[in-house]
């Protein structure tokens, strides 16, 4: 986090609110693509697709040596990505259970 001289006369529990009404407003990959783009530098979307990109890999139970031969991410931010898997606020496994959702084809209950 940014350290600043001045304390900004801003709620920031308020303002990171807003932001999550303003992502949940999105309706679309390309309509979160183009907020990202405005909102993120380069160097912070490449961050958040590498730590994204090893969250299936250890969903899946693979070891860190092998995340990262695949995927290229650091030891250390594989290593970070898992603490939060286990021990974050459960944001990770929450989208990633949902996406896995998604992308199961639902089976026919009925008769």
């Amino acid at each position: 986090m940014k350290r600043r001289p001045i304390q900004p006369n801003v709620d920031s529990r308020r303002t990171e609110q807003a932001l999550c009404e303003a992502l949940l407003s999105l309706r679309s990959v390309a309509e979160m693509q183009a907020f990202l783009d405005d909102l993120c530098t380069p160097a912070e979307r490449e961050a958040m697709r590498e730590r994204w990109s090893v969250v299936p890999h250890l969903v899946a139970g693979e070891p860190y040596r092998q995340i990262h031969d695949t995927t290229a991410v650091s030891i250390t931010t594989i290593g970070r990505v898992a603490r939060c898997l286990e021990q974050g606020a459960g944001g990770y496994a929450l989208a990633a259970a949902r996406l896995e959702r998604r992308r199961k084809p639902r089976r026919n209950t009925q008769p």
